[in-house]
């Protein structure tokens, strides 16, 4: 069997993620509002969401969906998606792995900017040790390259570019 490069292996995803949740935040401190559906637009990254309008690194945050049982597991509670006011999670796929990746999901195609680091108010919205539990935990940043339509239950599938 032949040994695969780094650059190569950085490429390998033989598996789709799986979109298991999503929300919008309305306005700065305001509830997040589930959907099932949204679109993601290049100028204004997910329509209905407070970031609609700034373009740039941070359109879109993705939390991995494993990570919520991590974060539960630390803080010995259940934990609501929207407490940690990320819009995307995604079951299946690792997504620090996402870096210099161009990924779709739905008919929208993705890219990672960056990680998503926890605030200080999660230590107030999670409760004691939140902030610290959420480090390395917080998810990443992406920016809408083409836009589209998401849905629960999409895939998140890597393009080899």
């Amino acid at each position: 069997m032949n040994q695969l490069s780094l650059a190569e292996l950085l490429k390998v995803f033989p598996y789709s993620g799986e979109l298991m949740w999503m929300g919008v935040r309305p306005a700065k401190g305001e509830p997040m509002i589930v959907v099932d559906e949204v679109i993601a637009d290049t100028r204004h990254g997910l329509i209905g969401d407070r970031y609609n309008g700034n373009s740039g690194r941070r359109q879109v945050t993705l939390l991995q969906y494993e990570h919520l049982a991590n974060l539960e597991s630390m803080l010995r509670k259940t934990i609501p998606p929207e407490i940690l006011r990320r819009n995307l999670l995604i079951k299946g796929v690792n997504l620090l792995a996402l870096k210099n990746c161009h990924f779709t999901i739905g008919t929208a195609v993705f890219q990672m900017t960056g990680l998503c680091h926890p605030c200080s108010k999660m230590e107030n919205k999670l409760g004691p040790g939140g902030y610290n539990a959420m480090r390395g935990h917080g998810g990443i940043n992406a920016q809408v390259l083409q836009g589209g339509i998401i849905r629960i239950g999409d895939k998140l599938t890597v393009l080899n570019d």
